[in-house]
């Protein structure tokens, strides 16, 4: 799995600047993208990882020449209404920002149920579209109900060439269909950070 590897706190203070400046120039799709196709990932790595143990991945083959992915269990402590805090009807809102994972850590992901992807974004899988659009972010959030069927990543998981194959071929992951309801009914049991071990005192 690829990535710079921060300690926690480090982390946690990235997460925090991130999400209060909130920068405006987000990554567009490839025009060019591959047919898609997404699996997801289940792993089986030691649990002393603080990414990726416990951790259920989506995986898309059609954002870049390896594959990308986004961890959809992992909660952050961060409520989305620090996303935009200007934004005062958001101010209520209590639904949290996910990790994505920790490729990118300054780039915000996206999500969402539509039947067809509409500008700035891409089909991740059916029923189911991914962007990384600011502007297509907030209108989003102004509907009604601004997360139904929505959920906001920071960071992402990816593969060099070859390597998701060997982690799979080694036993780090099951894989399964992608499927909706992992991503929007799925228990959200691992937080991020993890909480600090008693163990270590940490």
């Amino acid at each position: 799995m690829k990535g710079r590897l921060w300690p926690g706190r480090q982390l946690a203070a990235a997460l925090c600047a991130l999400l209060f400046a909130c920068g405006t120039s987000w990554p567009t799709a490839a025009e060019d993208a591959k047919p898609p196709t997404a699996i997801l990932l289940v792993a089986h790595i030691p649990t002393d990882d603080p990414y990726f143990s416990d951790s259920i991945v989506l995986v898309m083959n059609n954002l870049g020449p390896a594959p990308i992915g986004l961890i959809v269990n992992r909660p952050t402590r961060m409520a989305v209404a620090e996303l935009f805090p200007d934004v005062q009807r958001l101010a209520s809102l209590h639904d949290k920002v996910y990790f994505g994972g920790p490729v990118e850590f300054d780039t915000v992901w996206f999500l969402f149920r539509a039947p067809a992807p509409p500008a700035h974004a891409v089909r991740a899988f059916d029923g189911i579209c991914l962007s990384a659009d600011r502007g297509l972010l907030l209108r989003l959030l102004a509907r009604e109900k601004p997360m139904d069927g929505l959920r906001i990543y920071v960071g992402h998981a990816g593969w060099g060439p070859g390597q998701l194959e060997a982690e799979i071929a080694r036993g780090d992951w099951t894989l399964g269909h992608a499927q909706a309801d992992a991503i929007f009914k799925g228990k959200s049991e691992h937080p991020w950070p993890a909480a600090p071990s008693r163990e270590s005192g940490t």
